[in-house]
């Protein structure tokens, strides 16, 4: 159960960048669905 635990916290530090990246897209595209939801809710 723990072994994709392990495989995402043991990333190199040379993936650190895109990490980050994929990190943020991930958040802005879950922050739009958000605001979508509630603009088309109201």
């Amino acid at each position: 159960m723990t072994h994709w635990h392990d495989s995402m916290v043991d990333q190199p530090e040379t993936a650190g960048p895109a990490y980050a990246a994929g990190w943020t897209i991930s958040g802005l595209a879950v922050l739009g669905v958000i605001l979508g939801i509630w603009v088309l809710g109201i």
